[in-house]
């Protein structure tokens, strides 16, 4: 599979590694013929305001919407959550997302900068150690929306961390800082391989 990553803002280059150790092409995607090129897309993590306002600039919002709503597979960590989210808490009034997942998304939920952490939690009935920097968590999702893998939060209650609805997926941390290649693999042989024919 050809697998795009945006490549505007944040940790696009460690996704490019990973899927590249996956075993599938790994191309940036700045354009929107880049876009037109690939078979499924990765959202890094970043500053989702930045790469919205970025994406909007480079003629992207609006092909990757339609992407989605086509089919294509997409994978969003951390920023790419955000911006997957259909509906935000905490952005900024005039915050763009992509959207595609119907789940509400609190932005630096679990804190700032300073309050990134590590946590063991299972993923897919999987255990699996992740990194949360200035995270979001999931507030609420719509029914069509399957939670893979949740982390209590310090108002003590349990956050899904982890979404799948239909082709798209999202985390809330980051499986590309880890080495370990399971999230992205879920992407390629679950999400992809049911989506691309």
């Amino acid at each position: 599979m050809k697998i795009g990553v945006l490549a505007l803002q944040g940790d696009f280059r460690e996704h490019i590694e990973a899927t590249k150790l996956a075993g599938h092409a790994a191309l940036t995607v700045r354009r929107p013929d880049e876009l037109a090129e690939v078979d499924a897309l990765i959202l890094p993590g970043g500053e989702s305001t930045t790469i919205a306002q970025l994406a909007r600039t480079f003629g992207l919002l609006l092909p990757i919407r339609e992407r989605i709503a086509s089919g294509m597979p997409v994978y969003g960590s951390c920023a790419g959550m955000i911006l997957l989210a259909d509906r935000i808490l905490d952005g900024a009034s005039d915050q763009d997302t992509i959207g595609g997942i119907d789940m509400t998304v609190r932005r630096n939920a679990f804190g700032r900068q300073v309050d990134s952490f590590e946590s063991d939690l299972t993923f897919n009935q999987e255990s699996l150690r992740a990194v949360f920097i200035r995270a979001p968590w999931v507030e609420e999702t719509g029914s069509k929306v399957e939670v893979l893998a949740q982390i209590q939060g310090s108002d003590g209650k349990a956050h899904p961390v982890a979404v799948r609805q239909g082709s798209l997926l999202a985390t809330s941390f980051h499986p590309e800082l880890t080495g370990d290649l399971r999230v992205h693999r879920y992407f390629f042989d679950q999400v992809c391989a049911g989506a691309i024919k």
